[in-house]
């Protein structure tokens, strides 16, 4: 049973821009993820959004605990760093080769709210998880990070090597070719911008498409599969605004 659906195949979700969301990137993107207030308001400039505007987002993403600020420097609250660790993970994803082992996570805690059941859904999916039926999570065991402490409590976890043949249980698992189809399509609109903001909006759509991979692997890719070429795409345009931040260019 495929549980981790994507939008409509080739679907480009652009969200509007503005000055929070261009400084969230400039500071995700920034290691370590602090920046002046006058290198933050050169860094938006480009995208046709004015000083007082970014200087009043700021005052409001300190308030709402976003960001925190010490002698005009502005960096991401512990909340977004472990935001910014999920989008490190997902453009530079830590793989190890594969020898057919799979992760295999079984939910046995019972009488569970909606809302703690949610929640165990979406840390399991961050870890790249895929549900094959209620209470039973997969994915092939190519990811190097360690098991996060204190899923114990809820589930049990295995190493598998399920009878299925792999590339068969993988398509069941994930619409891998909907998922690549988004992909070139991302891939198409951020070649073919020419306006700054445009850009910019495509690329940040590029990153939450980039949070969706799966990371499986090779052998049980799709032909041509764009997940590489999207992370090139993403890590050329964020070295391209950062020098322009950091270097007035």
């Amino acid at each position: 049973m495929r549980m981790n659906v994507s939008a409509e195949p080739g679907a480009v979700d652009l969200r509007p821009l503005s000055a929070r969301s261009v400084v969230l990137s400039l500071l995700l993107g920034t290691h370590p993820p602090e920046l002046p207030a006058k290198d933050l308001v050169r860094g938006v400039e480009p995208f046709g959004v004015g000083g007082s505007t970014v200087r009043a987002a700021l005052s409001r993403m300190v308030a709402a605990g976003d960001l925190r600020r010490a002698g005009g420097v502005y960096r991401l609250s512990d909340r977004l760093l472990e935001r910014q660790r999920r989008q490190d993970d997902a453009v530079s994803p830590d793989t190890r080769a594969w020898d057919g082992d799979w992760e295999m996570a079984v939910i046995t805690a019972t009488g569970r709210g909606p809302a703690e059941r949610a929640d165990l859904r979406t840390r399991l999916t961050a870890l790249r998880l895929a549900e094959l039926r209620e209470g039973v999570w997969l994915r092939p065991a190519n990811l190097g990070r360690p098991w996060p402490p204190g899923l114990d409590e809820v589930l049990r976890h295995f190493t598998a090597r399920p009878a299925e043949p792999a590339v068969e249980l993988a398509a069941d698992l994930w619409p891998l070719d909907a998922w690549a189809d988004t992909a070139r399509a991302l891939l198409t609109h951020a070649e073919r911008a020419r306006h700054p903001a445009d850009r910019f909006t495509a690329v940040a759509a590029v990153v939450r498409h980039l949070l969706a991979d799966p990371v499986l692997p090779a052998a049980l890719l799709p032909a041509d599969w764009p997940g590489p070429a999207l992370r090139v795409a993403y890590e050329e345009y964020r070295r391209t605004l950062t020098a322009a931040t950091l270097g007035g260019g």
